[in-house]
């Protein structure tokens, strides 16, 4: 009988940000701290060493010790997918093997970036990771970021493997969204993507979301979610909206997620600064900060009590 992947993982995971100490290297102590606030938060599970943890822009061994940390502190409670995609084929398969040692319940990757790889490429790419472990494959497509496409054609090939039970779909189309659920069928795992179109996403078939501003708003993911499944779309609808608004305005500043940690660090979650090239939000910006991270937590508080 095949497993029932739908029920097991669908839900919010949080694109987990990076943590680093005031050298700017990596911080089991810090990376620990934001996981178990997540673990606290009510979302599903974690999405380790993707675009917002800045995976990219860490070493291999960077990326494990993130990995190894997230492990301990919350192994069990959260579901965690790790992000192994890396520009070399071999790192990518090494870190896929980490994570199944570690217990990670899936590994994702985007395909290798930089070259234009061919549609073979790629599929030869993906499936050395996927022949690598016994850990299910979850395809990660985000061509506005790696200037790949995901086709119908290596989508229905990839897709046929038992152990490809999932796409996160970063897409900007819901079209493309609903085609990837129509042909991957009701039993296979579709993420929205863009945190914007989270209701977008479910109403038209996602089975859950992945998403970098969860980060700092976990809450108002969570009432979304709560109201769509309760069939309240007016106020699925609402919420949004505000999710939205509040999206804008960490969008206005230099860095996304340095705008996102700083608001963290607010919050007495100290996760350093951004990586270079990523820009920093410095003291400048503080004020805006400040109002901004007031008035999410308002709605988060508002979300609670409704």
């Amino acid at each position: 009988m095949k497993k029932d992947w739908v029920t097991e993982f669908a839900g919010i995971y949080v694109a987990m940000y990076s943590a680093y100490d005031e050298a700017g290297d990596v911080s089991p102590e810090r990376a620990k701290k934001l996981a178990r606030c997540y673990a606290e938060s009510g979302v599903k599970g974690l999405y380790v060493g993707g675009s917002s943890g800045e995976g990219l822009l860490h070493s291999v061994e960077e990326r494990k010790k993130v990995l190894e940390a997230v492990m301990e502190e919350v192994r069990g409670e959260l579901k965690i997918i790790v992000h192994v995609g890396a520009n070399s084929t071999r790192d990518s398969v090494e870190l896929s093997r980490h994570a199944e040692e570690l217990g990670a319940d899936a590994i994702s990757a985007v395909p290798s970036i930089y070259y234009r790889l061919s549609e073979d490429a790629v599929e030869a790419h993906w499936q050395q990771m996927i022949d690598s472990t016994n850990l299910p494959f979850i395809i990660y497509n985000i061509p506005q970021t790696t200037g790949f496409r995901l086709s119908p054609r290596l989508f229905r090939k990839m897709a046929a493997q038992d152990k490809v039970i999932g796409v996160k779909m970063s897409g900007e189309s819901t079209f493309e969204l609903q085609q990837f659920k129509k042909a991957g069928g009701d039993d296979f795992l579709v993420f929205n993507g863009p945190d914007e179109q989270y209701l977008a996403g479910r109403s038209i078939g996602a089975d859950g979301g992945i998403g970098g501003t969860y980060g700092v708003m976990p809450e108002l993911f969570l009432k979304i979610e709560r109201c769509y499944a309760n069939g309240d779309t007016a106020e699925a609808r609402r919420w949004q909206f505000i999710v939205n608004e509040l999206i804008a305005e960490l969008l206005s500043f230099p860095s996304l997620y340095g705008a996102a940690k700083a608001i963290l660090k607010l919050r007495g979650l100290d996760c350093g600064d951004v990586r270079s090239p990523l820009l920093p939000v410095g003291p400048e910006y503080a004020g805006r900060i400040e109002e901004l991270n007031g008035k999410i937590l308002r709605y988060i508080e508002e979300a609670g009590n409704r």
